[in-house]
């Protein structure tokens, strides 16, 4: 009886897995247009589309490149200043990152090797934006939990 339990057990533990699907962004993009399209609601409608069919995603999105300006705190005071659609935009990206983060359980990971090249420190960067050692490693390490790899570049 113990082996029966056993095994429905992990029968169980296996098909719960198949129930989630898991995703990596590589978020590099500087163009706003992009970011919004395919993150902002790119990002709820694959959610949508998975909870429609009974499933889980779990979203990580792995920030490097041209991408830091959009997780800056305040782009006025920052090296993004001069990038008026940004600073105009600033107030509601702000809302709907901190939403993808909060409503759509979204994993933000930054490369933090890149963050002095930016002129940025880790306390001009939202607080729910994790810090990795680089994206390397980030996208090494989300690939090898299972997660797909999508590139979000310009």
């Amino acid at each position: 009886m113990k082996k029966i339990i056993l095994l429905l057990t992990l029968i169980g533990m296996l098909h719960a897995d198949e129930d989630v699907a898991k995703v990596v962004f590589d978020l590099t993009t500087s163009n706003l247009q992009t970011f919004e399209q395919k993150v902002l609601k790119g990002i709820a409608v694959h959610k949508a589309h998975y909870e429609g069919n009974l499933k889980e995603l779990e979203v990580a999105v792995v920030i490097h490149g041209g991408a830091y300006k959009f997780f800056v705190k305040d782009p006025a005071n920052s090296p993004f200043n001069s990038n008026k659609e940004l600073i105009e935009a600033h107030s509601e990206l702000e809302k709907r990152i901190a939403s993808m983060s909060d409503t759509y359980e979204v994993t933000f990971l930054m490369c933090k090797a890149a963050l002095p090249k930016n002129k940025l420190q880790e306390k001009d960067i939202y607080t729910f934006v994790t810090m990795v050692p680089n994206s390397t490693i980030g996208l090494i390490d989300k690939q090898n939990e299972g997660f797909s790899y999508i590139p979000i570049r310009d």
